[in-house]
């Protein structure tokens, strides 16, 4: 029998505590603030509630990855569960949230990570308080269930010092403003290694195609595999992009440039939020002179002129890929800097095992089905 010291008040503010510690596994009360708001928070199925669609939809720093489309691709592909913990109003009305995907790897461990194999992901709250709520939730459900570690990678909040994450890894991140004319973002890209290449492609007649078929999927594809093993690294497997390709539909576009029946340059493009998104680009080096990449961008960038799009993300690069990093600023595009935050124990770093000189060598010798069969069985465990 406790002592009668020790009995909580019979309030509504202790009820609701007492509601969130049994649903959730953890006390109403954010990670840093004494003296919070209140917070109506629950755990949701992005794949199915309205509420986190229509979140999605008007949030401003909403991006492709937060879409349910998105996550389905990253479900259906590599089994991880989608998961958002939502702030709600006290009409039910899903305000704010952080979505994660679990995921169990026997290879590199269970953890919680905002988002695999996306750039960026942003924790869409209004404030601090709200922002504390949620990560005090996934600091004991870190506890409780025993993940090694969670991992989140925002654009724009900062989660060092007042919240207590680590920095697991920093990039370079390019974003290019398309708020001018068509001319004026012409001028600003290199005049040899971008509007060179662009006229000399028009020369040279390349021939452009544009879509989401399963015929141009698969030359795309091809491509794909070739770029990633001129690099000694794993490629994601077929039916990732194939997923994405029903998943995310419209707002999908793979672009294709070809010589003499040969496809030498491909991008594939996402957009959401009047943001056009360059996820994926491949080439055959023994063309590169033509300038294939360069012509299919610039077709992307007239394209979202045309719908009115305000920028171009073009992805995260590592600090040590200086060719990259070279490539994107030419383009005329802003840096920034993505950092991923990280609470827990860690585990084995994939990426950097498949890194190291004695893996880059086994892939060198791989033909490209034993390599596409490598990513295959291994790339769901890179998340």
């Amino acid at each position: 029998m406790p002592r009668a010291d020790t009995l909580k008040p019979f309030t509504a503010a202790n009820l609701y505590s007492s509601w969130i510690h049994g649903v959730f596994g953890y006390d109403a009360a954010p990670l840093r603030r004494e003296k919070p708001k209140r917070v109506p928070i629950r755990e949701i199925d992005p794949l199915r509630d309205r509420g986190w669609l229509q979140l999605v939809a008007r949030d401003r720093r909403a991006s492709v990855f937060h879409t349910p489309g998105w996550l389905e691709a990253l479900r259906r592909t590599y089994g991880y569960e989608p998961v958002v913990l939502a702030i709600t109003s006290t009409a039910g009305e899903v305000t704010g949230g952080a979505v994660f995907c679990r995921v169990s790897s026997w290879l590199t461990g269970r953890r919680m990570v905002s988002l695999p194999f996306s750039d960026h992901c942003e924790p869409l709250v209004r404030d601090n308080d709200e922002l504390g709520y949620i990560l005090t939730g996934l600091r004991d459900q870190l506890n409780l269930k025993g993940w090694k570690y969670l991992e989140m990678r925002p654009a724009e909040v900062d989660l060092g010092a007042d919240w207590n994450l680590n920095k697991s890894k920093t990039f370079l991140w390019h974003r290019l403003d398309l708020r001018q004319s068509l001319d004026a973002l012409f001028r600003g890209f290199h005049p040899d290694c971008i509007q060179r290449k662009i006229r000399r492609a028009g020369r040279e007649g390349l021939l452009c195609e544009e879509g989401r078929s399963e015929g141009l999927l698969e030359r795309f594809y091809r491509l794909l595999v070739m770029t990633r093993r001129k690099h000694l690294l794993l490629p994601p497997p077929f039916a990732w992009f194939r997923n994405l390709v029903e998943c995310v539909g419209d707002n999908l576009k793979i672009r294709l440039a070809s010589a003499d029946g040969r496809p030498v340059a491909g991008i594939l493009t996402l957009t959401h939020n009047r943001t056009l998104i360059y996820k994926y680009g491949c080439s055959d080096a023994r063309y590169h002179r033509l300038g294939g990449t360069q012509l299919l961008l610039w077709k992307a960038i007239q394209d979202a002129r045309g719908q009115g799009l305000e920028a171009l993300d073009m992805g995260r690069s590592d600090w040590e890929n200086t060719g990259l990093i070279k490539f994107k600023d030419r383009w005329g595009a802003a840096r920034s800097t993505l950092t991923y935050w990280r609470l827990g124990r860690g585990a084995t770093d994939f990426v950097a095992v498949t890194n190291t000189a004695v893996a880059r060598q086994v892939f060198k010798h791989l033909s490209d089905d034993s390599l596409i069969r490598a990513g295959k069985l291994f790339y769901r465990h890179v998340a």
